[in-house]
């Protein structure tokens, strides 16, 4: 069977991975890349030697792909979606889907119009320990869930100057780090709404203000019948490189998954029952592309829209009242 023709529009980091992961399931074949960056493009050709080397998104459209992948600046995620989708091509993004619900809808929508396959790249869904823990909170293992608590601290924050523009990223920890958090949350309660959300952001230890972007933030909101806490920050000094966690508690036990030795790619995942733990999962685990190797294989079986996609609009909109329902400062 013919494989599908893929083209990668952003090769940055995240952007190489993600084709490493793609190509590594030999379930499709990398047809095109484009990247403003000479040094990433001579990278990740290196990874599929003989790629077309294209100057952006019409050019792949016009090779007649099947997918795209997009791992460009936030602010071109919804409008580079929707052309590929509205062109007939699969997409596979990186997160945020769009700034906003209103973005993150349009591309769904646009999906489920053209009976395209859309995924975003919430990569935690695919890590052992959170796949652990989605299985005891769904199947009723730990009772009622009733409260979540979330936090994503990154002692450095991001080296790219777009993510300080709101206009290009949306906002600041919370679109970054945050939305990954609220993803599974609301996918481990199998969540589509939010009530009672209340924030507080700030920028540089300060209340946030202006066009700044937030660099620490806090919020409780209620969803799937249960408390969440998020805390999320850019360059804390919490003395570890980062510290990461979503930990569910129920009537008859919980959960809990961090990351080890303030780890990026190191998590452990426990169970937790009155005073005793049991583990669930830990390293090593090479999780970090998985989801894109999921969009690979189901591009390669012919799957068309998948209405999943609309849990994506649901995390967007939860975002969206974490931005414009900020309380007083403490």
């Amino acid at each position: 069977m013919k494989k599908p023709r893929v083209g990668f529009l952003g090769v940055g980091w995240i952007g190489r991975s993600r084709m490493e992961a793609m190509l590594a399931t030999n379930l499709i074949d990398a047809a095109a890349i484009a990247d403003p960056s000479a040094e990433m493009v001579a990278e990740a050709s290196k990874l599929a030697p003989g790629v077309a080397v294209v100057d952006g998104l019409e050019a792949m459209l016009a090779m007649g792909l099947d997918g795209v992948v997009i791992a460009t600046p936030s602010a071109l995620h919804a409008a580079q979606s929707i052309r590929a989708l509205e062109a007939g091509v699969a997409v596979f993004c990186q997160k945020p889907l769009g700034r906003d619900a209103a973005e993150a809808r349009a591309v769904v929508d646009a999906a489920r119009a053209a009976d395209r396959l859309l995924a975003v790249d919430f990569s935690y869904r695919h890590t052992a320990g959170m796949a652990a823990i989605a299985e005891l909170v769904r199947s009723g293992e730990l009772g009622r869930v009733f409260a979540v608590d979330l936090v994503f601290h990154n002692a450095y924050g991001p080296d790219k100057p777009w993510f300080y523009d709101r206009v290009r990223s949306g906002g600041g920890c919370v679109m970054d780090l945050g939305v990954h958090l609220v993803d599974l949350a609301m996918w481990c309660l199998g969540a589509d709404a939010a009530s009672d959300v209340h924030a507080q952001l700030f920028a540089g230890g300060a209340p946030l203000s202006g066009e700044a972007v937030e660099d620490y933030a806090v919020a409780q909101m209620t969803t799937g019948g249960a408390a969440v806490r998020l805390a999320c920050s850019w360059r804390l000094q919490a003395g570890v490189d980062a510290e990461i966690g979503a930990t569910f508690y129920g009537t008859e036990g919980g959960a809990g998954f961090r990351n080890v030795g303030g780890s990026f790619y190191d998590f452990e995942a426990t169970r937790f029952r009155g005073t005793t733990r049991e583990p669930l999962a830990g390293p090593p685990d090479d999780w970090g592309g998985r989801a894109a190797a999921d969009w690979a294989r189901r591009l390669a079986e012919g799957a068309r829209f998948d209405p999943a996609a609309e849990e994506v609009v649901a995390v967007s909109r939860m975002l969206d009242q974490v931005y414009g329902n900020k309380a007083p400062p403490l």
